[in-house]
């Protein structure tokens, strides 16, 4: 009888409700992201990374300060993204995970909070770096609408230098941050960046999957003394330039090319 009853559970789920409901292809998109968010929240090796990015930053702010003139008499600085860089913003994609919403993306509701956590040695270095007399920059491609509550959010976790004259977000039109970068290195010398994104340094800007990972073989010296870099496997350019940066495309055509540019082997 049990037998039976098994049986026809097997054969005939939804005779009892048991059927799941059937994911919407957004919800399938966004789902694909899990292990990614999963990662960046509980792995010992995301922290561990951050962590060591920034010790390396003090390392090099230190050997920069003590052997480097300053140019032409002007101030060093250093030039930090603010998102996966300084502020975690994990939960907002989470929560896309869990819920399947999120198109288009807005991230309005999730930076007016201002409730971001920062991120593993963020603090600690930019206090240090202030300690140093190193002027400091926060460079987002967060809306120039989010300034007040990105000050903010900056504020309430502790970073130094969080206020209009430090906090350059983009403006309407401006693909980038060159434009920014450029304003700063006017007055100040940039001696270090830091970012998630290979657009969080110069040269990069709407270059093609292959053509940045050649541009990276290029200046790879950069990387480590210059350019520090911390792991964000949840968005980015690098996923943007898989679509040609095409971010118009229904959302099966999204996993469709996520799984045409996989490398696989031959079994």
């Amino acid at each position: 009888m049990l037998f039976a009853a098994a049986l026809y559970l097997l054969i005939f789920p939804n005779s009892l409700g048991l059927a799941q409901t059937e994911k919407s292809p957004l919800e399938s998109l966004y789902e694909q992201n899990t292990m990614s968010v999963l990662w960046f929240q509980k792995s010992g090796e995301a922290k561990a990374l951050y962590y060591q990015g920034y010790y390396l930053g003090k390392l090099r702010l230190d050997e920069i300060l003590s052997k480097k003139p300053k140019r032409n008499g002007l101030k060093p600085a250093i030039v930090l993204d603010i998102d996966e860089t300084v502020l975690d913003n994990s939960p907002y994609h989470a929560w896309m995970v869990q819920t399947g919403k999120g198109d288009p993306i807005d991230w309005s509701d999730w930076f007016n909070r201002a409730e971001a956590k920062p991120l593993p040695g963020a603090l600690d270095f930019l206090k240090y770096a202030e300690s140093r007399g190193v002027e400091i920059f926060y460079i987002s491609n967060r809306k120039e609408a989010h300034k007040e509550a990105t000050i903010k959010n900056l504020q309430m976790v502790g970073a130094p230098k969080a206020d209009k004259e430090h906090v350059l977000l983009q403006q309407e039109k401006e693909i980038g941050k060159e434009i920014r970068r450029e304003q700063v290195a006017k007055d100040y010398d940039i001696v270090l960046l830091f970012g998630d994104n290979l657009g969080d340094f110069k040269g990069f800007d709407q270059l093609s999957a292959a053509d940045r990972k050649k541009s990276v073989d290029r200046i790879n010296a950069e990387f480590g003394s210059k350019f520090i870099v911390f792991p964000n496997p949840m968005y980015g350019d690098w996923e943007g330039a898989i679509y040609n940066y095409d971010l118009k495309k229904a959302p099966a055509e999204y996993m469709k090319i996520r799984k045409d540019n996989l490398q696989s082997f031959e079994p």
